[in-house]
């Protein structure tokens, strides 16, 4: 009789009930694959929101399974596939996006290049909480004409970068990449207990949106203004952004809802020489993943990407068979990072 695994899969998209815990056979990896044994999954709000179908409404050809991110271990290693080897601990990212295999299951087989070391002294915890918001701060925090394209040590020495929701995922994420890169880190919150956290993660200095005005505060902490902006609300932040960003400075954005609009004022934005950076980890050039998937490597070896209340990113945790839960608290806008514990 084969092996079997446990896998959470759906085949129409809609609530989080499609969600279903199925028996799946064991395959062997094939040509540059490698199969994981997945111990702790990530879950991301392009988990839901593919789901519910935002990307693929209706009924869907096969199952699918949900999860962009993951950290375990190497269980086998197909053909070509260089530089894995069974036992070695190990982060992925974009597992799902482009195909039907995601990391809600307890064995994966993924692309060799999507599967990254993990140092031995960090957790399986921190190697799934990177992935979508790790690579997606790096891409915001390097969207500047001014370069860099990857961040190392120093390589933000002297500039500032405003982070809007720095309490959340992908704003943490990038407080501590601009803070490794050597950069002044303001964060932008709405209650004292985010600001705590934006401080535990690493930022200079805090601004409670709903009682200071950012702009002010970030040109009192820097006079010439941000020169990145990381934003994860652009259509409510705009003005206030351009109000705060330097001359010749970037405003990324990586965030919103699917339906709103921004309305830009011109030429305060034409006096800033202003750029304006949408962005999806998904759908940047290889050349840019490359170099995200690189320096949050570089930034992780380092010791300086940490979760954990203590580091301003709480966790919450869910076992395989409530994967469902897990996307309704991310749904729900939970503060911190949403886990799926796999392994038993």
């Amino acid at each position: 009789m084969a092996e079997t695994y446990r896998a959470v899969q759906y085949n129409q998209t809609g609530p989080s009930s499609v969600l279903t815990l199925h028996e799946r056979e064991l395959a062997e990896p094939g040509e540059g694959q490698v199969r994981i044994r997945i111990a702790v999954a990530g879950v991301n709000p392009t988990d839901w929101k593919a789901r519910a179908g935002g990307t693929y409404p209706g009924a869907l050809d096969g199952w699918h399974m949900p999860g962009q991110d993951a950290a375990g271990t190497v269980d086998a290693v197909g053909p070509g596939a260089e530089g894995l080897e069974p036992g070695q601990r190990v982060w992925l990212w974009d597992v799902a996006y482009g195909g039907t295999e995601g990391t809600a299951q307890e064995y994966a087989i993924v692309p060799a290049e999507k599967v990254q070391p993990l140092p031995d002294g960090e957790s399986f915890e921190t190697g799934a909480s990177l992935g979508i918001p790790a690579l997606t701060a790096h891409r915001a925090l390097t969207a500047s004409e001014h370069g860099p394209a990857r961040l190392a040590p120093g390589s933000l020495a002297g500039r500032t970068v405003l982070v809007t929701g720095g309490a959340g995922a992908v704003g943490h994420a990038a407080i501590q990449l601009a803070r490794w890169a050597g950069a002044q880190v303001v964060a932008t919150v709405s209650s004292g207990e985010k600001a705590a956290l934006a401080s535990a993660a690493g930022a200079s200095a805090v601004v409670n949106y709903r009682e200071q005005e950012v702009a002010a505060e970030v040109r009192r902490i820097a006079p010439g203004g941000a020169d990145v902006i990381v934003d994860v609300n652009v259509a409510a932040n705009i003005r206030a952004d351009l109000d705060a960003v330097a001359l010749g400075g970037t405003i990324s954005v990586y965030a919103g809802t699917g339906d709103e609009t921004v309305s830009v004022p011109v030429r305060p934005a034409m006096g800033k020489n202003a750029r304006l950076q949408f962005l999806l980890t998904y759908t940047v050039t290889d050349a840019q993943k490359h170099d995200a998937v690189a320096a949050v490597g570089a930034a992780l070896a380092d010791g300086a990407l940490r979760v954990g209340e203590g580091h301003g990113l709480p966790l919450t945790r869910f076992p395989l068979a409530e994967t469902a839960a897990a996307h309704d608290a991310v749904e729900a806008g939970f503060v911190g990072k949403v886990l799926i514990d796999v392994a038993d």
